[in-house]
């Protein structure tokens, strides 16, 4: 029997969450860390779960390819669908649109 071995690459980055107000000011940000948050990434058949840090960031590691994200935090990441570099580590950030306007 031959086993394929898979390389995976080291996903990291930040997720943040905004508008955290109704009005946004230039000498307030306008979002936050999306601290503690859950995040779903699918593949097909394949799911990976990872939840982020008090500062928002997170690791995990994905075979590389097309992937999608999803939370239950907010209307919807952005973006969700997105691709995962064949290499040792790739950084990826996200936003959370929490539909506050």
């Amino acid at each position: 029997m031959i086993t394929a071995i898979v390389a995976l690459t080291l996903l990291h980055g930040t997720v943040r969450i905004g508008p955290t107000t109704p009005v946004c000011r230039a000498e307030v940000p306008c979002s936050k860390p999306a601290a503690h948050v859950l995040l779903s990434f699918s593949r097909g058949p394949k799911h990976v779960q990872v939840r982020t840090d008090a500062l928002g960031r997170y690791r995990v590691r994905l075979a590389a390819g097309t992937w999608s994200l999803t939370t239950r935090l907010g209307i919807r990441p952005t973006p969700i669908r997105f691709v995962v570099p064949r290499a040792v580590t790739a950084k990826h950030d996200f936003s959370i649109d929490t539909g506050i306007r």
